[in-house]
């Protein structure tokens, strides 16, 4: 089974059509289903998401918590959550790499990327290029 990492941008993407990859995140999305692939996310980038969905993106509370829902309840994606292990390797990321502007949930997704040897990442971030992943939105 092939794994593709999901960041927030990348669902910020693929729930609201006003964003400029969102044909191209729908399109990776549905390749994935058909795929029958899996798509790895963390209870830290739902965090954001929730954030990002609220404001800037005015994002509706009830289509917000509906989207939610459906990540968390779909068989497509895997909700990783951070764990103290997780977390304390993230953070020495983000100490050793103090030349990045890498957020601590950023350093958390390439850690579980690591560990799952997963390459590609539903995301405009390009700080996933700077640690050594495919982004897959530009």
């Amino acid at each position: 089974m092939y794994h593709i990492f999901v960041d927030t941008a990348g669902w910020g993407n693929l729930v609201d059509p006003s964003q400029p990859y969102h044909s191209l995140a729908v399109n990776i999305y549905q390749t994935t289903r058909q795929q029958r692939n899996q798509l790895i996310t963390t209870n830290y980038i739902l965090l954001e998401l929730v954030s990002l969905m609220s404001s800037p993106l005015n994002i509706p509370r009830s289509k917000v918590i509906a989207f939610i829902d459906s990540i968390k309840q779909s068989p497509l994606v895997e909700v990783i959550h951070i764990d103290p292990l997780l977390d304390d390797r993230a953070w020495r990321l983000l100490r050793n790499r103090q030349d990045k502007q890498w957020s601590l949930t950023d350093c958390a997704s390439f850690v579980v990327m690591e560990e799952r040897d997963i390459r590609e990442a539903l995301t405009t971030d390009h700080h996933f290029e700077q640690a050594g992943f495919n982004r897959l939105l530009k």
